[in-house]
């Protein structure tokens, strides 16, 4: 597996983000990570609640499935502490079960998406889901 973090969506790149990083930046690295090794699969994660709208995170969700991401996790941020951003928002569990949805629609191998989802969150449920094992359920998914 190769995983690669954009973090946020790309609006947000100058706010979230290192300044010598961006989502189009990522978006190559996952590019090519897939066009070199095409047998692998490839992981990218996305954190909400600083200031993206519900439909920028679908995009991004798209933007990565088009670059060959195949498993996905979608998670809150949490403020580590004071000298952090703060938290925008904490978009509701059924949210985040909008977006597994979307992205299981969208053709993704593997997704762990709710508010207490972390980067590698269950790595290993989401490895044996992207190899055709049992979705990674979180609490109140049915």
């Amino acid at each position: 597996m190769f995983a690669h973090n954009v973090e946020c969506v790309p609006r947000l790149d100058s706010v979230v983000r290192d300044p010598r990083a961006s989502f189009e930046q990522s978006l190559t690295v996952l590019r090519e990570a897939r066009r070199l090794r095409p047998d692998i699969r490839i992981k990218s994660s996305i954190m909400v609640g600083l200031g993206e709208t519900d439909e920028e995170v679908t995009q991004a969700m798209r933007m990565l499935r088009e670059a060959g991401v195949s498993m996905i996790t979608l998670g809150q941020y949490l403020q580590p502490g004071d000298r952090h951003l703060p938290v925008d928002r904490f978009p509701e569990p059924a949210q985040f079960q909008r977006w597994d949805r979307d992205a299981r629609e969208m053709g993704f191998d593997a997704v762990a998406s709710g508010p207490l989802v972390r980067s590698s969150y269950r790595a290993g449920l989401l490895w044996e889901e992207s190899h055709g094992g049992q979705p990674v359920l979180l609490g109140g998914q049915a």
